[in-house]
């Protein structure tokens, strides 16, 4: 099992022994709620992306970091335990669920994986698939603390070594911007990605191959590495790879749409930092 990480056969072993969380979600469609009741893994709880793991959008970007009392009321409703592991998985390539676990770790719970593949690796394997709502689970006692897991801001994140856009590259090098009212880069930062981070199948490729994509941008073991996206969900994956290619990375939550909410923040376009 490596860090970060579980397979559909390691949580088939153990799915007794774990807290499985259902965060299908899809950037601009509905809530996966209607999916989770037409089929999830046995025993998951749903959590809904845009209600549990991020505030409203506003001046801090799309999907600022949640208030901690509501994301600890949110995990203890789908049963999280502090001393109790966690799998959360999705149908997205695993960017929210990376977005769960970051957010579990940095308010203190230190053994989260995601699940390797989501949805879909579970039912190629055959996974066994219960419907309907869900069992409503016994409440959960999580106990959240954040700040365990690294941040910067709008107003530090150019301070950091090495800044990774984990965005698709033409939306880094500013060819297109589907989302925010402008488009380009952070001046400096470079590009990985998080399609970089899989493999053909949907599955992170191994440390070592993770290590040598990061190492390309400077993103080694001791740098002082960021990492933003759009809005701050998706560059949860590339923290987690780093994690993975034994990296520590700062997370940007506000990320792209809210360093541009202010148009005096600088903007570069070109393919190069």
């Amino acid at each position: 099992m490596r860090s970060g990480l579980i397979s559909v056969e390691e949580l088939r072993d153990s799915l007794e022994e774990v807290t499985v969380l259902d965060v299908r979600y899809r950037m601009g469609a509905p809530a996966g709620f209607e999916e989770f009741v037409a089929g999830h893994v046995p025993g998951a709880s749903y959590v809904d992306l845009d209600r549990a793991l991020a505030a409203a959008p506003g001046e801090r970007g799309r999907h600022p970091l949640p208030e901690t009392s509501v994301f600890e009321a949110a995990m203890r409703a789908a049963g999280v335990r502090g001393d109790r592991p966690v799998v959360a998985y999705d149908d997205w390539s695993g960017h929210a669920a990376a977005r769960c676990w970051w957010l579990l770790r940095y308010h203190g719970h230190d053994d989260v994986r995601v699940l390797d593949g989501g949805w879909s690796a579970w039912r190629e394997a055959g996974g066994e698939v219960e419907t309907g709502p869900g069992r409503r689970p016994e409440p959960g006692d999580l106990t959240t603390a954040p700040g365990a897991m690294p941040v910067v801001d709008v107003t530090t994140a150019l301070r950091a070594g090495v800044i990774v856009d984990a965005r698709a590259a033409e939306r880094y090098r500013g060819e297109i911007e589907p989302v925010d009212p402008v488009a380009g880069h952070i001046p400096g930062a470079v590009n990985v990605p998080t399609s970089r981070n899989l493999d053909e199948r949907g599955r992170f490729r191994d440390p070592a191959a993770l290590a040598a994509t990061y190492a390309e941008v400077g993103a080694v073991p001791g740098a002082d590495v960021a990492v933003y996206c759009g809005s701050g969900v998706t560059a949860a994956h590339d923290v987690l790879a780093l994690e993975l290619a034994g990296v520590a990375a700062a997370l940007y939550p506000g990320s792209w749409s809210e360093w541009v909410a202010d148009p005096s923040r600088p903007v570069a376009t070109s393919a190069r930092p």
